[in-house]
């Protein structure tokens, strides 16, 4: 494994703890800023839409910057946002530092993404992407248990300024540990080729395909992780103190299946997708009953975890692989489209629930939305096949008219070389008449010559 996915996956590490830290810390930020607990939830609302926009926006503002360099500079950024929220005076300012924190965050696991499966040879590029992800994952195994249990025994700022050293220990193994891309291309200043290059991407249809699905599959997971408190307590009739090693149980299965996830992404990516979203909509639709029983809740949450972040590799890679040319903005905007798709699957929960379908009808919102990204991957595969069906058919039509043109030119050559073939015989056959008449004429000189 090269060093330089190790730095990546420390960047990574600190981001994902940033990101799902908060959600154990809200009561007490929110009894520091004498605020209420829905009013600190926009601190993870703010978060979210703070990564949808920030992913385009930063890696176009970095397309005249070596990848390399902008990740320094996205660190940098993260670890500003993280300071500002650490010394932060009122709740406003803390929201401002975690939305400067999460302008990061796409644009890091985007350009990462590329940087990382740049680093192997082609047929291991998932399993790179994987290992930088990993960061991500065990962040919520070690990072959020550890960051809570530091934030309500010492102090929530605390927490901040240890996700901030940990975002400068990813800054300096990134600048020491990744090398400078020599076969990138030029980004030359005052030049909007590559900007257009990287928009022309959007027209691919497999493109938007792969990012739907990223919207629709991952929302899945979190459409039921999102109130998986409430479910565990008043459906499986876990205690309070229990939530946290259940969503231990969760982070685990994200390892998990993020590493098997890269591993047979490199093998088979599009049946890779079809057995993890066909497994999540299953498992998530039968969580809508099997919630109620705290053992078969245990088992059933760390699949969710398994089986939701299986896709993540193959997906990001199907984006890089539809975008080889110019796959900088494009991954950045998948990885906004794992927050999109968290904010509207919450959002969707949120409304069943309030509908009266439930604490564990989530769940079953979560089903129906993994199985829309497995339609999606079958759509995506068949319009592939198509494709290659046309072009197959074009090479065909174009071969059958090259022959077509070299069995006229050989019939052309061929007749040719008949007709010469017929005048050299012809002149072959008059040459001893023409000889003869040559002799007589030789010999009847002389005498006309004494007649003379």
């Amino acid at each position: 494994m090269p060093l330089a996915l190790l730095a990546l996956a420390i960047g990574a590490f600190g981001i994902g703890t940033t990101e799902f830290v908060i959600m154990g810390l809200l009561p007490e930020v929110a009894a520091d800023f004498g605020v209420s607990i829905p009013t600190a939830g926009f601190l993870t609302t703010g978060y979210a839409l703070g990564v949808v926009v920030g992913a385009p926006l930063l890696a176009i503002l970095g397309a005249r910057v070596s990848r390399k360099r902008m990740l320094m500079l996205l660190m940098g950024l993260f670890v500003a946002g993280n300071l500002v929220s650490a010394v932060a005076p009122v709740f406003g300012v803390m929201l401002a530092g975690r939305v400067i924190a999460s302008l990061a965050h796409g644009a890091f696991f985007g350009i990462g993404s590329i940087v990382a499966a740049g680093l192997v040879a082609p047929h291991k590029k998932a399993g790179a992407i994987a290992m930088m992800f990993t960061g991500l994952t065990v962040a919520n195994v070690v990072g959020v248990p550890a960051g809570t249990f530091i934030g309500q025994s010492i102090g929530w700022r605390a927490t901040f300024f240890i996700v901030a050293a940990l975002g400068v220990l990813g800054l300096l193994g990134i600048a020491a540990l990744v090398p400078a891309d020599r076969r990138e291309p030029a980004r030359e200043a005052g030049s909007g080729t590559n900007l257009r290059r990287e928009l022309a991407a959007f027209r691919n249809p497999q493109v938007l395909l792969a990012m739907a699905m990223t919207v629709l599959g991952f929302g899945g997971v979190f459409a039921a992780i999102t109130y998986i408190a409430p479910m565990m307590t008043e459906a499986a009739g876990y205690a309070d103190s229990s939530v946290t090693w259940l969503l231990v149980l969760f982070g685990v299965g994200m390892v998990i299946g993020n590493l098997i996830g890269g591993k047979f992404a490199d093998r088979a990516l599009m049946p890779m997708l079809y057995v993890a979203l066909t497994a999540l909509a299953v498992v998530l639709g039968t969580f809508t009953f099997t919630a109620y029983d705290k053992v078969a809740a245990a088992v059933a949450i760390p699949l969710i975890g398994a089986f939701g972040f299986a896709t993540v590799p193959p997906l990001q890679k199907r984006v890089l692989d539809q975008t080889a040319d110019a796959p900088t903005l494009a991954s950045a905007v998948n990885i906004g489209a794992f927050n999109l798709g968290n904010a509207i699957a919450a959002w969707l929960g949120g409304m069943v629930i309030s509908a009266g379908f439930g604490v564990t009808a989530p769940n079953w919102v979560g089903a129906l939305l993994a199985a829309s990204a497995l339609v999606l991957a079958f759509w995506s595969a068949a319009l592939e096949r198509r494709d290659r069906g046309a072009g197959g058919s074009r090479g065909r039509a174009a071969d059958a008219g090259t022959d077509r043109i070299v069995a006229t030119a050989t019939a052309a050559s061929a007749k040719r070389s008949a007709g010469e073939h017929a005048a050299t015989q012809r002149a072959a056959e008059q040459a001893p008449a023409q000889d003869a008449l040559a002799g007589g004429l030789a010999q009847g000189s002389p005498a006309e010559t004494t007649r003379t």
